[in-house]
C-alpha cells in the first residue's frame, strides 16, 4: 500500500497571523501549485482520498477525486483563543507557557500538540490497518503530517518540528507486512 500525506498549498493569510483550524482559502498560486502535486501523485481507480474538512485541504483533494472522505481528525492544531490573531498580540505570559512545553500545554480554549498527535495517529492507523486499497491520498496540514512521521520514525514530538514541511509537500509512505516506511 502507498500512502501519500500532502500538505495543503499556500494559504491566503497575512504573515504573522496565528491560524490552525481557521478555515481560510488558498492563494492565487493554487492552480500552479496543485498542478505540480498532481503531476507527482496520480489518482487511479480505487484510490481513496481523505481530507481535512478545511477548504485549503478540500480544494486540493478535489484535484484527485470528487469522492473525498473528510475527517475532523485531519484538522490542524486548534489554536483556540489565538486563532486569527497576530502572534505579537498574544499575551506574552500565555505564549511563554505554551512555548516552554508546546507538546503538553493546551492553548487557551484550544488543544495541546499531544491532542493533535493522538487524533492524527489514530486516524492514520485506522485507515491503513484494515484497508485493501493500493493507494491512499491524504490532504492535510503540517502538524498532522509531523505527528504521523514522528510516530512512524519514533521521533519525540518535541523534535518533530525539526522536520520541515513546505506547502504542497508530499510525503510517501509504503506499508508492507504491517510495517511503515517513509520514502
Amino acid at each position: 500500500m502507498e500512502i501519500y500525506l500532502i500538505r495543503h498549498t499556500t494559504p491566503n493569510i497575512e504573515k504573522n497571523i496565528c491560524y490552525g483550524q481557521l478555515d481560510i482559502d488558498v492563494t492565487n498560486s493554487f492552480e500552479n501549485e496543485a498542478s505540480k502535486i498532481t503531476t507527482a501523485v496520480s489518482s487511479e481507480t480505487g484510490t481513496l482520498v481523505y481530507s481535512s474538512p478545511l477548504k485549503r485541504c478540500i480544494k486540493l483533494a478535489s484535484k484527485f477525486s470528487q469522492n473525498i472522505i473528510t475527517d475532523k481528525r485531519l484538522m490542524e492544531l486548534n489554536f483556540g483563543d489565538w486563532e486569527n490573531h497576530n502572534w505579537d498580540a498574544i499575551p506574552k505570559t500565555e505564549l511563554d507557557v505554551w512555548m516552554n512545553d508546546f507538546v503538553n500545554v493546551s492553548i487557551p480554549n484550544g488543544e495541546a500538540y499531544t491532542d493533535l498527535f493522538k487524533r492524527a495517529t489514530e486516524f492514520f492507523y485506522e485507515i491503513t490497518s484494515n484497508n485493501n486499497s493500493k493507494k491512499i491520498i491524504i490532504t492535510t496540514h503540517g502538524g498532522v503530517i509531523r505527528s504521523i512521521v514522528a510516530n512512524i520514525n519514533n521521533i519525540p514530538l518535541s523534535k518533530s518540528f525539526d522536520f520541515k514541511i513546505e506547502y504542497g509537500q508530499i510525503i510517501k509512505i509504503v506499508k508492507q507486512n504491517n510495517s511503515y516506511k517513509i520514502l
